[in-house]
């Protein structure tokens, strides 16, 4: 346990007594225990969160992606294993609500353990505590689940005859108590052992958590009281297999996406071959845009687009001569005619891939101006779509804040002047200021001098999350952040490419 905080020992040692407190009760001799249905829920929810489970719902982990790409072992959360854990654990979940239902309480925290113990814990160490620490909350949380069904008259509303709707109470009450016990458990180890804030250790925590077993619950009681019908225990079965199904389209979505992801990278990679110059430019473009969207109070799938289409904004510049991507000096009016095709190029490059849709619309019109007098179509005013309006005001933002081989870098105030200047003709208003109140807000790491190795990459420059305890699950050496905690976060993983932009000496900011 070396490296492991005295309090964090201390709440480990605290939850593993709790969780021991409400399991022995089982192991008393003398009352009769309905250990088969035990043994066969213990065993499904073990191999539910077992790789075997996993590789079941979405297919073998060697079809993950390779690391370094999008979605891989490159920092951030593998989509793939994200999709397979999710679906695992919704059907763990389904089980172990179905025990809190059929079960005693000290019976249903036991079967809990086993899976709890045999599951994965990730590369993080150290490994025996991680376990101990799961185990011990999934068995608390289980035990109050049990509990408050079984004040609610759980297992009399699942008898052979179930009482509908009023099993439905029961249920509800054990998914809130399963929830409450996550919630405390969660926050008072991210408190203990990441040193998070108390006023922000539980904050969040409990709205997620029943965001993501509400639906779960649902499929957890199906399942009891198919176990307690005529049918029995294969009836009760078949409840998982729809869940089973749909973990394994998502799967699917995730692997597609990631397979594009990657292409896509490696187009952009092949543009940041082409011209070195403007290395990193992409991704802070990508990083601006998500900034100016928080701004404005878009939501999450909005800004997935903006940081999409700021990273993939100049992919069309592939198709681009390199003579001409990379000449020192004025190019010639046939030269910049090449350049302006990038737009059109990237949105062809982009085209056959589904969920880039809207952002496709910002690589084909990030060059329009409000006037009219931008290319490739001259788009006025609101005729440009809102993403492309966006990432308009990011690319001349970071186009003018970089060193380049031609010029350099401007500070941040005159940046903001200039794009000031310049909104309402060339640029959205709306947009130039919120990325300025943004700005004021959380600052903006420049770019290094270009021509050398790429800058070290910046943390995000981004509004923090709603709930400041979120960010702290992945530096906490027991909390697991994933679908047992609430599901997965959402997190599709950044792309990371840098991606080349700019042609020489543009005639006003962004044109390049």
């Amino acid at each position: 346990m070396a490296g492991i905080s005295v309090a964090a020992r201390a709440y480990l040692a605290c939850a593993a007594l709790g969780a021991a407190a409400c399991t022995l009760p089982a192991l008393a001799p003398g009352s009769p225990r309905p250990w088969g249905t035990a043994a066969l829920l213990a065993g499904l929810y073990a191999f539910c969160t077992s790789p075997a489970g996993s590789r079941l719902t979405a297919g073998p982990a060697r079809d993950a992606p390779a690391p370094g790409t999008p979605g891989g072992a490159d920092g951030r959360e593998n989509d793939l294993a994200t999709a397979r854990d999710a679906s695992a654990a919704a059907c763990g979940f389904a089980l172990l609500l179905a025990a809190a239902l059929l079960l005693p309480p000290s019976l249903a925290a036991l079967a809990a353990v086993p899976g709890a113990l045999l599951a994965p814990v990730g590369p993080r160490t150290p490994t025996a505590p991680r376990r101990v620490w799961r185990a011990a909350r999934q068995a608390l949380a289980v035990w109050a689940a049990a509990r408050a069904a079984a004040l609610l008259g759980g297992p009399a509303a699942v008898a052979p005859v179930p009482d509908l709707p009023y099993a439905l109470l029961p249920a509800g009450g054990a998914v809130l108590a399963y929830c409450a016990a996550l919630t405390a458990l969660d926050g008072g180890i991210l408190a203990a052992a990441a040193r998070v804030p108390p006023r922000d250790a539980w904050r969040g925590l409990l709205g997620r958590s029943l965001a993501a077993h509400t639906a779960h619950g649902l499929v957890g009681l199906a399942a009891a009281v198919l176990w307690r019908s005529p049918y029995g225990w294969p009836a009760a079965l078949l409840t998982l297999l729809p869940m089973y199904v749909t973990g394994w389209a998502f799967a699917q979505h995730h692997r597609e996406r990631a397979a594009h992801l990657a292409a896509v990278r490696a187009l952009l990679q092949a543009v940041d071959l082409k011209d070195a110059y403007t290395r990193g430019h992409s991704e802070r473009v990508g990083r601006a845009s998500v900034l100016i969207g928080r701004e404005l109070g878009m939501g999450e799938d909005r800004l997935e687009v903006l940081r999409l289409a700021g990273t993939l904004h100049d992919v069309g510049k592939i198709g681009v001569p390199t003579r001409v991507l990379r000449k020192d000096g004025p190019l010639t009016p046939q030269e910049r005619r090449t350049v302006e095709l990038h737009p059109e190029h990237g949105h062809e490059v982009v085209r056959g891939i589904g969920f880039l849709a809207e952002a496709r619309t910002a690589i084909l019109h990030h060059h329009e101006r409000l006037d009219g007098k931008g290319y490739p179509y001259g788009l006025r005013g609101t005729e440009i779509p809102e993403p492309a309006r966006v990432v308009a005001v990011a690319d001349a933002f970071d186009a003018m804040t970089s060193t380049r081989s031609y010029s350099r870098a401007r500070p941040v105030p005159a940046a903001l002047e200039e794009l000031a200047r310049c909104a309402g003709t060339q640029f959205d208003p709306v947009m130039v200021r919120a990325l300025a109140t943004a700005l004021g807000h959380h600052g903006w790491r420049t770019a290094a001098a270009s021509g050398g190795p790429p800058p070290p990459p910046a943390p995000p420059a981004q509004a923090p999350a709603p709930h400041a305890a979120a960010a702290w699950h992945a530096g906490c050496p027991f909390c697991p952040v994933g679908p047992e905690d609430g599901g997965a976060e959402g997190r599709t993983g950044a792309l990371g490419a840098r991606a080349a932009g700019g042609t020489r000496r543009p005639s006003a900011p962004g044109e390049r």
